[in-house]
């Protein structure tokens, strides 16, 4: 396989990396390039935590505050986040560490988004979010 850079075709790169583990050829592989891209993953496995439990937050935002409104496509959103979230903690348990702190940066971005979907203040909220964790992902628990 042609060597090739990692800014010059992302796949190809990719691809001749992991051959070159799998040979035992470590003094070949861009170990620096490598552990960056590692390194990412595992930031955009956090980002993709923080956006989901956002989407999820929103929701329950709108469900408890907006009674007369709840409609089946709130339901299938809270269902379906709740359900990837859990398998992306199934997935990466590591994620569940400090989950306080992620729980209330998504809940910044819920409550913006809440705000706006409603068309009210986001003072309409609670300045913290107010579900557990166990709350949030438990498919019997609806805020009233």
């Amino acid at each position: 396989m042609e060597p090739v850079t990692h800014d010059q075709d992302f796949h190809a790169w990719a691809k001749r990396n992991a051959e070159l583990m799998r040979q035992g050829k470590l003094s070949e592989i861009d170990a620096e390039h490598i552990a960056e891209e590692l390194e990412n993953m595992g930031k955009s496995q956090k980002r993709e935590l923080v956006s989901r439990l956002a989407v999820l937050l929103a929701h329950l935002l709108k469900w408890q505050h907006q009674p007369d409104r709840r409609t089946n496509s709130w339901v299938s959103t809270i269902v379906t986040q709740r359900t990837e979230i859990l398998l992306l903690l199934d997935e990466s348990p590591s994620l569940k560490h400090d989950m306080d702190s992620t729980i209330e940066k998504a809940y910044g971005f819920a409550g913006d988004r809440a705000a706006r979907e409603m068309g009210v203040g986001k003072e309409t909220f609670p300045k913290s979010c107010p579900y557990s964790f166990d709350q949030i992902v438990n498919d019997d628990f609806w805020p009233m």
